[in-house]
């Protein structure tokens, strides 16, 4: 996926328009296309249930059922493409469809394994866990949630890049870079055979990359362009 599309048209190859396109009907492409989405936001929407009271069973019930939903069904044939952002729609789905499952044993009936998502309970459970409560609202953890799945989803794209290329080691070396954390670029020099000034420059075309890459994870999200910006602030909002 281009990480910094020039075009309209080249928007239509990302995976939320692919979404939008097909309605997720019977195109497998599209419905791929909305698993991949679907994965990749589950913590966050599970977050944020928690956040609402549900315990972890429930939480993990009602998230798989939304997707069960999304999936299994032609529903999104009737989205407006002004919607925009995947995001807002999950969140307003995820509200909807918990207003609407108060009886637990249907959720679990209904998302039980159709979904095939790689979804790890106990450790979402254990990250859950570890985030402080700062008097988030609900609403709040799941853009924090989200955005730190974004993060992480950008620096894997960055990681397979380095790692095919044959770089891995200076991926490994600098990683930190992308984390928040300090990274000794002298030692990086000496560990990797490499002079001092090679090193700053290879840690700048890190971040650049890393930068472009972030771009094109969340455009892979919205409908336009012109919606990539609001959503790079929303996510830095987030995390703020």
């Amino acid at each position: 996926m281009d990480p910094t599309p020039a075009t309209h048209a080249a928007f239509h190859t990302t995976r939320w328009t692919l979404v939008l396109a097909a309605g997720c009907g019977d195109d497998d492409a599209a419905r791929a296309a909305l698993e991949e989405l679907c994965a990749a936001y589950w913590y966050p929407l599970y977050a944020f249930a928690r956040r609402k009271g549900a315990d972890r069973d429930a939480a993990a019930d009602l998230v798989q059922g939304l997707f069960a939903r999304l999936v299994e069904t032609r529903g999104l044939r009737q989205i407006a493409r002004d919607k925009g952002r995947f995001r807002s729609f999950l969140m307003a789905a995820l509200q909807h469809h918990v207003a609407n499952e108060r009886d637990r044993e249907r959720a679990v009936k209904r998302g039980g394994g159709s979904v095939a998502l790689a979804v790890d309970l106990d450790l979402a459970d254990e990250r859950f866990a570890r985030e402080v409560d700062r008097g988030r609202t609900p609403e709040q953890e799941f853009d924090r949630a989200w955005a730190l799945e974004v993060l992480r989803g950008a620096i894997g794209v960055v990681e397979r890049e380095y790692r095919e290329s044959g770089r891995g080691g200076v991926f490994d070396a600098l990683r930190g870079e992308l984390e928040g954390e300090g990274v000794a670029h002298a030692e990086v020099a000496v560990a990797l055979g490499m002079s001092a000034g090679a090193v700053k420059v290879a840690a700048f075309r890190l971040r650049e990359r890393f930068g472009e890459a972030l771009r094109g994870v969340v455009a892979g999200t919205v409908v336009s362009p012109a919606a990539v910006e609001g959503e790079m602030g929303a996510l830095w909002r987030a995390l703020g």
